[in-house]
């Protein structure tokens, strides 16, 4: 039987059939949005297993604080806030839950992007304060997306998702990869390669759905943004620090891009004011996997895997690169 803490409450029915015969410890919503490492330290213990999410600092010194842990189970795809070369050092096992959230953050993707594109948070507030006494001819006025080119930046599984959305639209679909895509997904969603020049300077929107690394760390900062058409749309479901925050800003602000719609932050949760006041920029709080089939299915995976781990099988959902 292992000790098993949850960092913070999950979507009903998430981890259904964890207990028992493991004990289950979920701790309180966090004061802010995120834990310290102090905090987190304290609410793992002695737990031999842990399942954080993507705003909980693990840490070598956490890994290195909690003597008994021997798993973490990441209720998330992404492990940016996991080292994982501590605990690959430390033996730990580090599970994730890759491919849950494909669907759920390429409808959101387009949630963004129609939003922007066609003004629907603007013309929300206009509605509700008052403003609509009559139809006007120039109210508003967006952009149309059939016929324009959808330039994607990672055709992996979320991108291909968002292109195979994109026919339905009657968009033409270009893609950069630092990898050939495969050749199946070219066809399914009668797409391209092209140079990311080439991609940012021909798209009507730019979509993100790129992994953060080293080679992808401010992708979009000054001199790429100035490659984009004046009147193109930035969408980011990705991760924040892809995009320079504070050149995406001055790039909206001088008219180098038309908007942009964003549910990552470069400093998350703490957004650039200039993004705040700019009337032409739909921000979300990281809602893309926001579904509650999506969050139970991620709930699921978590389990899958601890249950695996303590019963001595083969672990689902390893991360296989800690080394």
């Amino acid at each position: 039987m292992a000790q098993i803490v949850v960092t913070r409450p999950l979507v009903h029915g998430a981890l259904e059939g964890l207990a028992p015969p493991h004990t289950v410890e979920t701790g309180p919503p966090p004061t802010g949005s995120e834990l310290s490492e102090e905090a987190l330290i304290e609410r793992i213990g002695t737990a031999s297993a842990v399942v954080t999410t993507v705003a909980d600092p693990v840490t070598e010194r956490v890994l290195s604080s909690c003597p008994n842990l021997e798993m973490v189970a990441q209720y998330a795809v992404g492990l940016d806030n996991i080292d994982l070369a501590a605990a690959s050092r430390e033996g730990i096992t580090v599970t994730h839950t890759p491919g849950v959230l494909t669907e759920a953050t390429a409808d959101f993707t387009w949630a963004l992007l129609l939003a922007v594109a066609r003004r629907v948070v603007d013309a929300d507030a206009f509605v509700r304060s008052g403003k609509f006494d009559r139809w006007e001819t120039r109210t508003l006025l967006g952009m149309e997306l059939h016929g324009k080119t959808l330039g994607i930046i990672g055709m992996g599984r979320i991108g291909s998702a968002v292109a195979r959305r994109a026919l339905g639209f009657g968009m033409d679909v270009v893609f950069h990869n630092r990898t050939p895509a495969n050749p199946t997904i070219i066809r399914e969603t009668n797409s391209r390669q092209v140079a990311l020049d080439t991609l940012l300077r021909t798209s009507d929107v730019v979509s993100l759905h790129c992994p953060h690394n080293d080679d992808s760390h401010h992708l979009l900062r000054e001199d790429t943004l100035a490659t984009m058409k004046p009147s193109a749309l930035l969408i980011n479901t990705a991760r924040g620090p892809v995009v320079h925050e504070s050149d995406l800003v001055d790039a909206l602000r001088a008219g180098r891009i038309a908007g942009a719609g964003l549910d990552v932050f470069e400093n998350e949760p703490d957004v650039h004011p200039g993004l705040l006041e700019h009337e032409r920029v739909v921000l979300a709080p990281h809602l893309a996997s926001a579904t509650v089939e999506a969050r139970t299915r991620m709930g699921q995976m978590c389990v899958e895997s601890l249950l695996a781990y303590f019963s001595g099988e083969d672990v689902p959902y390893t991360v296989r690169s800690q080394l």
